[in-house]
């Protein structure tokens, strides 16, 4: 009589103990199904957005061809807007290095 009373706890312990398991991993399944939905979500948003912008950009840059017969007056405009375009992003990553360095200098030096 004692070994069935000890075999029908371990039997018993084993299922409520399987039963605690397979409702954890269901629970876990199903947050993850939850999180693959969203993640899905996101990507077609990021897809979409950059879609947006290459079409953006696309349509900012401007079409290049061959200026051989062209006005010189009509070239050198160009030219220095472009230098002038040049001049400007050089200044603004020069401004952002700056600040970068400023940063990291107050962090780690206080």
């Amino acid at each position: 009589m004692l070994w069935f009373t000890v075999w029908t706890l371990l039997v018993l312990g084993t299922l409520g103990g399987a039963f605690l398991l397979g409702r954890r991993l269901w629970r876990s399944l199903v947050g993850l199904g939850e999180e693959l939905a969203r993640a899905g979500e996101v990507a077609e948003r990021v897809s979409q957005q950059a879609a947006e912008l290459e079409a953006r950009a696309r349509d900012a840059q401007r079409e290049t061809r061959p200026t051989l017969g062209a006005d010189a007056e009509v070239l050198g405009a160009r030219l220095e807007e472009l230098r002038a375009v040049r001049r400007r992003q050089r200044a603004q990553r020069r401004a952002r290095h700056r600040d970068t360095v400023a940063d990291a200098s107050r962090r780690w030096f206080g």
